[in-house]
C-alpha cells in the first residue's frame, strides 16, 4: 500500500469561488481507477504546536502498489487537474509512504 499525501497552500489573493473550483477538481481526482481510497480535508481546529494547520487543502489517496501511484501520476485526470489549478498554488508539500 502506497499513501500520497498532498498539502496545497492556495494563494492569498484566491477567492472562495476558485476555491470551491479546486475542490471540485481535487474530487475529480477520485475517478482515477487506480485511487483504492480518498479523502480530502482542511485544518482541523486543534491547537499544538506540532499540528500544522496553515495550508488550505490536504488529499490522501492510497494506491494498491507503487505501479498504482506511477499510473496516477501519468493519468489524464491527474494532468488535467494540475494543468487547470497549479496557478492557484503558493506551495504545496507531499509525503509518500509505504
Amino acid at each position: 500500500m502506497i499513501a500520497h499525501h498532498v498539502l496545497f497552500w492556495l494563494k492569498a489573493d484566491t477567492t472562495e469561488a476558485q476555491k470551491e473550483a479546486f475542490l471540485g477538481g481535487l474530487k475529480s481526482l477520485e475517478n482515477i481507477e487506480v485511487v483504492k481510497n480518498f479523502h480530502i480535508g482542511t485544518p482541523a481546529p486543534i491547537e499544538r504546536a506540532v499540528v500544522d494547520t496553515t495550508y488550505t487543502f490536504s488529499l490522501i489517496l492510497f494506491f494498491e502498489d507503487l505501479a498504482a501511484h506511477d499510473v496516477y501520476q501519468v493519468h489524464p485526470i491527474h494532468k488535467a487537474f494540475l494543468e487547470e489549478f497549479r496557478v492557484f498554488f503558493e506551495k504545496v508539500i507531499i509525503y509518500d509512504a509505504n
